[in-house]
């Protein structure tokens, strides 16, 4: 973007080796042996998680340090995953694509959902699926969301919802055809310091309010009765972000210049993730905003797909929103 600085990452933080990426896939074929609706299923999302403690060290490793502190830019990208890109079918491109079949990057991202916390979904949402595509779609491409094509800009993952995701787990199954579709992130541990102390008094405040993104529907969108919120709350030193440039609203002048503050400093600390198949990327929803570039679909069967799960590192602490114990929040 002009005026801005946006360090440009190609590369995964690190890749899986050979013999590591072996185990992952075997691990993963076992869970989608018997294919099937299964990825929503209690005792199967049990099966993942203890086919987790079975992965390579390395990649169990890295998602256990990532836990404990997500460092500076709360992002962690592990390349060289398996995807099983010989028997990919064509990319999904109907609104409210998910993947409710078992499949290796189903299991590989379940698998990993497991070993951070426990994989998290939002009835209003995708209908509630744990795995869900993050496609462009014919006739949406200027749609905020996971469906469009146009720039999306910084938010955290449902900041609205009492229970937002702590973190957001990705999978690139597919690079789009010009490879120009980038994944912008950009972590409150490098932003703070660009803000003043009237800023980050004024981020600290209940005087915002956010709403439900485009993709929970028009049912949601009012966001009537939301209280207003801080975008930033916790230790002043590291705190935690709850904002959607798209759906946050402030609510009084001071609000509204250290929101753009607060922007511009995100602008400036931005980097730009170029993913490629089998790149796995861990946003900390904490401390971490997300948004994408712009790019160009084809709809030829080919176009950009990633898959995505949310996971949180408390599942009790949302136990009234879920029916039966489950995965899914249905309020």
């Amino acid at each position: 973007m002009p005026g801005t600085t946006d360090n440009t990452a190609v590369a995964a933080d690190w890749n899986l080796g050979p013999a590591d990426a072996d185990t992952c896939e075997r691990l993963a074929r076992t869970l989608s042996a018997d294919g099937g609706d299964q990825v929503d299923s209690p005792a199967w999302v049990a099966r993942a998680r203890d086919a987790w403690d079975e992965l390579p060290l390395p990649l169990r490793r890295a998602a256990r340090r990532f836990r404990r502190h997500s460092g500076p830019r709360g992002t962690l990208v592990i390349g060289g995953l398996p995807v099983d890109r010989a028997v990919l079918p064509p990319t999904p491109a109907v609104p409210g694509s998910v993947q409710r079949q078992a499949t290796v990057p189903a299991a590989l991202l379940t698998m990993v959902a497991c070993g951070l916390g426990e994989p998290l979904a939002y009835l209003a949402e995708k209908s509630g699926a744990l795995v869900q595509d993050v496609v462009p779609v014919p006739g949406q491409e200027a749609f905020h969301g996971n469906a469009g094509s146009v720039p999306l800009s910084f938010h955290t993952e449902n900041g609205f919802h009492p229970h937002p995701p702590d973190y957001v787990v990705f999978l690139c199954l597919r690079a789009d055809h010009d490879r120009t579709a980038g994944m912008r992130v950009a972590g409150i541990r490098q932003a703070l310091p660009l803000l003043t102390p009237a800023e980050r008094e004024a981020l600290s405040a209940a005087e915002f309010r956010t709403t439900p993104p485009p993709s929970f529907g028009p049912d949601t969108a009012s966001g009537a009765g939301a209280e207003p919120r801080p975008v930033l709350s916790g230790a002043a030193e590291d705190p935690d972000i709850r904002m959607a440039q798209l759906v946050t609203t402030p609510l009084t002048p001071r609000a509204a210049a250290a929101l753009a503050a607060f922007g511009r400093a995100c602008e400036a600390t931005a980097r730009t993730l170029r993913l490629t198949p089998g790149d796995l990327v861990v946003i900390d929803n904490r401390v971490t905003v997300h948004g994408r570039t712009a790019f160009r679909p084809r709809y030829d069967g080919a176009d950009r797909w990633l898959q995505r799960t949310y996971v949180t590192a408390d599942l009790r602490r949302s136990r009234d929103h879920r029916p039966d114990d489950g995965h899914v929040l249905a309020r």
